[in-house]
């Protein structure tokens, strides 16, 4: 069995981590500062006259993002919703499937933060046994030469650990990222689910009171 071969696919593997960390980080930390931005904005802008998106500044509106589509969803619904309940149900079940979307490809970095040590420690292994097979061939006859076979054998869970420990810092530093985007998608649902046109309240009420009469009749 090649021990070199599995050696260095160890460290192949090692990189291919590396690589797709950092897509990760740059892509959901480029995901998470516009949606924050937009969260933000749309916070400030939703007031209690605001019934309609056309209604938002033009700039919060230009670009989908996931605050945009929340408020969307629930301010294009609610007025035909007729209880209070019917209303909340939905503002819930909304945010429950934006919130998901936040979390998109996160699994990957704690994949990789687990998985890269372990990696690290398996080439370090193949290396160690690579390098006394060597020695049980050829003997003992440099002790550079040993010393060089275990540095390069270690060297593979160096590798393993710093690729793990930049990754936990960007998977905690975008679970804080996270919580401050839910906590700003739940108050946009909240302030969303604020008011009702005049024109539906009014034709709930009188359909309410044409069944009344019925009913007295």
């Amino acid at each position: 069995m090649n021990m070199q071969l599995f050696h260095e696919l160890a460290f192949y593997l090692m990189y291919a981590c590396a690589a797709l960390a950092i897509f990760v980080i740059v892509e959901r930390g480029l995901f998470f500062n516009y949606t924050l931005r937009q969260a933000i904005g749309l916070e400030k802008a939703m007031t209690h006259a605001v019934q309609h998106v056309q209604e938002l500044p033009v700039e919060l509106t230009a670009r989908g993002s996931l605050p945009l589509t929340l408020v969307s969803d629930i301010l294009a619904e609610k007025h035909q919703l007729t209880t209070e309940k019917d209303l909340e149900d939905f503002s819930e079940s909304v945010y429950i499937a934006n919130r998901g979307a936040v979390q998109h490809r996160l699994w990957i970095l704690d994949t990789i933060v687990t998985a890269a040590p372990l990696l690290g420690l398996l080439g370090t292994i193949l290396g160690i046994i690579d390098t006394f097979k060597a020695l049980a061939v050829s003997g003992v006859s440099d002790p550079g030469q040993v010393s060089q076979g275990i540095g390069t054998a270690l060297y593979a869970t160096a590798l393993g650990i710093g690729i793990a420990v930049v990754g936990m810092f960007f998977f905690n530093m975008f679970q804080e990222r996270i919580e401050r985007i839910n906590d700003h998608l739940k108050v946009l649902m909240l302030r969303a689910c604020v008011g009702r046109d005049a024109g539906k309240g009014a034709r709930s009420a009188t359909t309410a009171a044409d069944a009344g009469k019925l009913h007295i009749a």
